[in-house]
């Protein structure tokens, strides 16, 4: 074993082709042979970088659509050769096997394309990568020797050692790379049995074991409290908007609470994503709840209602918008009355960013990307002392079919809409959870006019949505994510005029609230489908 080894011929074979021919280009100019396939040799042949095809390393063209191109004596058997072995130099002499140096392979994308909405199991299946983690376990487990290299952010570590050792590298790099291309196999390999695992939705198959790859993203000043540590971490594959992956445009450090809210209002407006695909959805989220929320033709009529939903508990409050932010919708939050921790949307403009930063020094301004569709499927996690509760994601929403009216007049078209909007925000309240909502009679726009959260009793629920949604309440519809265990919540929500109660039903005494909304005129529609959030 030597410390440090010369690189004189790699395998390029990538995925990821950023920074490839960058790199590449480092390499030729050290007279290094580069060995690569595919898609990557083009892309290195179209800069102008001298590239050896696989095949005339192997004498075997690649088959099978590619499936095979690299599975071979010729490519592994350099790859694990151990260079001071009298024996493995004799065999690697007998067979005419040239050494490999370095490997660079990133794995086909298979954790992205099973991220993707409405990806095909035989899709998924295409993208599971078999010679590319076979060189990185051949080049990681023959480290003393062998160089691996498994993602772009690595390429300028590698040429700092080229440069600075003569065209070498160190033992203490190359031990360093070998741990993170097993980490990174792992992951993989993790990914792939998670998702073999997953069966059919009404049949989900717990995997025996979990395993998973999170990347720090960052030290977090503190957790939920000052006395806590914190750290943000991003998860292989998941949604392309998400908070972790999130280009912070402006403001301070975000904090702990900052951030699990801020993955509450992103949330909430990629679920208002399928009931209104062609609208602005926004969501205020404060300490974990939706304050306001509302749906509406442009991205500032949308900011302006979710506000309305309880201005008082707006300000300070997170706030998550479907739609580009312009300089219109930029400018109703620079209002004395309106403050936001953080504002998260797809992208903004450039006037309405330089607008917010010259209103608020401290408004973290978070661009997430196009906001993708909820998956359903997808598995949720909570750590508790000692273990790891696992459930599929509550993803589901009741089809305005399973909607049964048990009592009152016929509900009307417009009602039957926000019902379903008002079913994709109770969702997003803590139970106990009772909302209350409608259109708004000055703006003509579906909204949230109250909401009573994450109490021991429904009935209190009941007293704090009348409280929060005020004279709005009158002709509204009042969503709850359970069964009324007794008619006395439903009482004070008919007392404060809501026009339509909408609840999964279940409860031994439903009758009793059927009778009373029947006497009192009140249509009540039954959901079938609870949604607990604790």
């Amino acid at each position: 074993m030597n410390d440090l080894v010369t690189i004189r011929r790699a395998i390029l074979s990538v995925s990821d082709k950023t920074g490839l021919v960058e790199f590449g280009r480092e390499l030729a100019r050290r007279d290094i042979e580069i060995i690569s396939t595919g898609g990557t040799a083009a892309a290195l042949e179209g800069a102008g970088i001298p590239v050896t095809p696989i095949d005339r390393v192997t004498g075997f063209p690649e088959i099978m659509d590619g499936r095979v191109k690299t599975l071979h004596p010729k490519v592994h058997g350099a790859l694990l050769a151990v260079r001071d072995d009298p024996s493995h130099q004799a065999a690697l002499e007998k067979h005419e096997i040239l050494p490999i140096d370095l490997v660079c392979v990133n794995l086909y994308p298979f954790e992205k394309t099973i991220a993707a909405a409405g990806v095909e199991r035989d899709e998924a299946i295409e993208q599971i990568d078999i010679g590319g983690p076979s060189m990185i376990r051949s080049a990681s487990k023959n480290h003393d020797w062998v160089t691996v290299i498994v993602a772009p952010e690595q390429y300028d570590a590698v040429l700092k050692d080229l440069n600075s050792l003569g065209g070498k590298t160190s033992l203490s790099l190359r031990r360093e790379l070998a741990a993170a291309a097993f980490k990174r196999t792992s992951a993989y390999d993790g990914a792939i049995a998670e998702y073999l695992s997953r069966g059919a939705a009404e049949k989900v198959r717990f995997p025996a074991q979990i395993r998973q790859d999170f990347s720090l993203v960052q030290e977090l000043r503190y957790g939920e409290n000052p006395h806590q540590s914190a750290a943000l971490y991003a998860a292989t594959g998941g949604p392309s908007a998400s908070i972790p992956k999130a280009k912070q445009l402006h403001g301070k450090e975000l904090g702990y609470n900052n951030i699990a809210d801020a993955a509450s209002a992103l949330e909430l407006v990629r679920s208002l994503r399928i009931i209104a695909p062609d609208m602005a959805a926004a969501a205020v989220i404060k300490h974990a709840n939706p304050c306001g929320c509302s749906i509406a033709k442009t991205a500032l009529e949308a900011l302006e209602n979710a506000i309305a939903g309880d201005p008082l508990a707006a300000y300070g409050g997170i706030i998550a918008i479907s739609a580009p932010v312009d300089l219109k919708a930029a400018e109703r939050l620079c209002r004395d009355d309106t403050f936001a921790e953080v504002l998260i949307a797809p992208s903004f403009a450039p006037d309405a960013v330089e607008a917010l930063k010259k209103r608020w020094f401290n408004m973290r301004i978070l661009e997430v990307g196009a906001i993708d569709l909820p998956r359903g499927g997808d598995l949720e996690q909570r750590s508790i002392p000692g273990g790891l509760l696992v459930q599929t994601r509550d993803s589901l929403l009741a089809a305005p079919a399973e909607f049964a009216r048990r009592a009152g007049p016929e509900p009307k078209a417009e009602s039957m809409r926000v019902a379903q909007f008002m079913e994709v925000v109770t969702r997003a309240v803590a139970s106990n959870a009772v909302a209350i909502g409608g259109v708004d009679p000055k703006t003509g726009v579906t909204r949230l006019f109250g909401a009573g959260a994450g109490q021991m009793d429904r009935l209190t629920s009941c007293r704090l949505a009348v409280q929060k949604a005020g004279e709005l309440a009158k002709g509204a519809v009042a969503f709850s994510d359970a069964f009324f265990p007794f008619p006395d919540g439903p009482q004070i929500l008919i007392d404060a005029g809501v026009a339509m109660i909408v609840h999964p039903g279940g409860s031994k005494r439903d009758q009793e609230t059927f009778d009373l909304c029947e006497k009192r005129g009140v249509t009540c529609v039954t959901t079938g489908l609870r949604h607990f959030r604790h």
